[in-house]
């Protein structure tokens, strides 16, 4: 007897424990306050392209750059009717990650902004990257890698990909870091990726259980604010840590997505629908011209032969089959209901929102 409860004791424990390693991570389903990346741009120039840049005189902006250029090493060319094809403005994009060292190298992308054909075999000059505020934080120079290509002849030409468009594998150096001490701070937010009333209330009640009453608290369907306890003084890093890795059942709002350009269909499992009947047919109408040729007697005077319209239409219906989903039905039961109707995935964008005007469906539908 004793062995038989201890077994059933170890089946309830794997059972329960099962179902709390299928819940995601905090670390998965919400953001922390301050850990993101920054958007970098800049403006530069291409060179070394073989005759496929920007025509100079049509682009004023690579001229003009192309002067400021070499007016910096003491070369005036003001007065120079300059024709090189060799040279292409770009805009240079990056993302200086959080916490980024002085020193440390990001990628970077270039896209041409001019009329250049190709920014193949081009060499970016050193170009500041700077953020949303004016500040300079990276510069980026060094050798394209393009991946798409262009080949033209005097009757043919053949473009792959995007040849104007390319990128530096670590091919800008951070000159200047982000000053905030996460490690000293007292107190830090949490952002759900997916905002919920819910899901914000049982990640609070989780932390509560790790940590103690009163170190996380909700304060709205997207945002949870952590207390640093004081047995972590002065550590918020290793806090994060450890809270990062308990898991919390997530939930969200009954929802329908369709993208009618595709036929596609994704509904949540939380979609109800209450008891209704769905009747799917089809009405086909044919119509089709068989013109017939009426000709005169023979021997006849003055007689000519002429085409009399002869036409040919025919309805047919298909017969509706009936189905009756009860009230209340899962989602695996209404999928299963539209199928045993036999409709189409675009018949059943119809069919759902139907029933979502009809009231029944007891879901949102957002269509894309």
């Amino acid at each position: 007897m004793l062995i038989r409860l201890l077994a059933a004791l170890c089946t309830a424990c794997l059972i329960t424990l099962g179902s709390a390693s299928a819940n995601p991570r905090i670390k998965d389903i919400a953001d922390v306050e301050g850990v993101r990346d920054n958007q970098l741009v800049g403006y530069g120039l291409v060179v070394g392209l073989d005759g496929t840049g920007d025509t100079l005189r049509n682009a004023a902006f690579t001229r003009q750059a192309l002067n400021s250029m070499l007016e910096r090493f003491d070369i005036n060319v003001r007065e120079a009717d300059l024709r090189t094809g060799n040279v292409a403005a770009v805009i240079v994009t990056a993302e200086l990650p959080p916490f980024s060292m002085q020193g440390t190298r990001i990628d970077v992308t270039i896209s041409a902004l001019g009329d250049a054909d190709s920014l193949q075999g081009g060499v970016l000059i050193a170009t500041p990257l700077m953020a949303a505020n004016g500040d300079v934080y990276a510069v980026a120079q060094g050798s394209l890698a393009v991946g798409g290509f262009a080949a033209e002849g005097d009757a043919a030409s053949i473009t792959r990909g995007v040849p104007t468009n390319g990128r530096i594998a670590n091919g800008a150096v951070i000159e200047r870091e982000l000053d905030w001490n996460l490690a000293r701070q007292d107190q830090i937010r949490l952002a759900l990726r997916n905002p919920d009333f819910t899901t914000a209330q049982r990640m609070a009640n989780t932390i509560n259980a790790y940590l103690g009453a009163g170190a996380a608290a909700a304060e709205n369907p997207s945002t949870v604010a952590l207390a640093r306890p004081a047995a972590y003084a002065g550590d918020m890093v290793a806090l994060i840590a450890e809270v990062e890795q308990l898991r919390v059942a997530t939930d969200m709002r009954a929802r329908v997505i369709i993208d009618e350009s595709t036929g596609t269909i994704v509904m949540g499992e939380n979609v109800r629908v209450s008891t209704v009947a769905i009747a799917q047919g089809g009405l086909t109408i044919t119509v089709s011209e068989s013109p017939v040729a009426s000709q005169a007697q023979p021997f006849a005077d003055g007689g000519e032969t002429v085409v009399l319209p002869r036409t040919d239409l025919q309805v047919s219906e298909d017969m509706a089959d009936l189905g009756v989903l009860e009230g209340s039905v899962t989602l695996r039961e209404l999928v299963d209901g539209l199928n045993a109707l036999g409709v189409s995935p675009r018949d059943m964008i119809t069919i759902l929102q139907t029933i979502k005007a009809a009231g029944a469906l007891q879901a949102e539908i957002e269509v894309l």
